[in-house]
């Protein structure tokens, strides 16, 4: 198996590059989601989160917009929340692997794959890329952004050309879905040959 790390700065179009590889057939672990899934109703951490960070959760779990206002800006706070998200999510992730053992290619979707240090835990890296000023367009028509929010979020963030020049794979997101279609073929037909050979 050979496991392919995707990441890429907010905006970057990572989880519609990531669709692109699950209609492939490449079986695709989702961290951002993983998480969601962790944090909303019944997830397993929100008791965990509740008591770290009191008056952040609710019938529907995490609320996300209350526990952003807790930890962004602050460090030692945003430092407990990853040591009770980060183990969860890697145990999330060695299931999935157990699941797909025999798959030749699988994705791992990581939103902070070199901030995190995750790249040494995957073969190759691909990373989504598109102009500035699309990353910025995409950024602020998300409902609930601002200017703001989204600099505090790339101020956390490796810049996307840092991740562009560490990368393996480079996949362009900024000329449209056919441009971005072909570079995730490329990618898995060079991973194949590279399997094969």
């Amino acid at each position: 198996m050979i496991t392919l790390g995707l990441t890429g700065s907010i905006g970057m179009g990572k989880s519609t590059v990531a669709a692109m590889f699950a209609r492939s057939g490449v079986p695709v672990f989702d961290a951002d989601a993983t998480v969601h899934r962790l944090q909303g109703p019944g997830g397993r951490l929100v008791p965990v989160i509740e008591s770290a960070f009191p008056g952040t959760t609710g019938p529907n779990g995490v609320d996300r917009a209350r526990l952003g206002k807790a930890v962004l800006g602050d460090t030692p706070a945003l430092k407990r929340l990853e040591a009770i998200v980060h183990p969860a999510v890697a145990e999330e992730r060695a299931g999935f692997l157990r699941d797909h053992a025999d798959a030749p290619l699988v994705l791992l979707d990581i939103p902070l794959l070199f901030e995190t240090g995750g790249e040494h835990g995957v073969d190759r890296v691909a990373v989504v890329d598109a102009p500035p000023a699309v990353q910025r367009a995409r950024v602020l028509a998300r409902p609930g952004m601002s200017a703001e929010k989204f600099e505090a979020i790339l101020a956390r963030q490796i810049p996307n050309a840092e991740k562009v020049a560490r990368a393996d794979f480079v996949i362009p997101t900024g000329g449209g879905l056919a441009e971005a279609e072909a570079a995730v073929a490329e990618v898995i037909a060079c991973l194949s040959a590279y399997k094969g050979g």
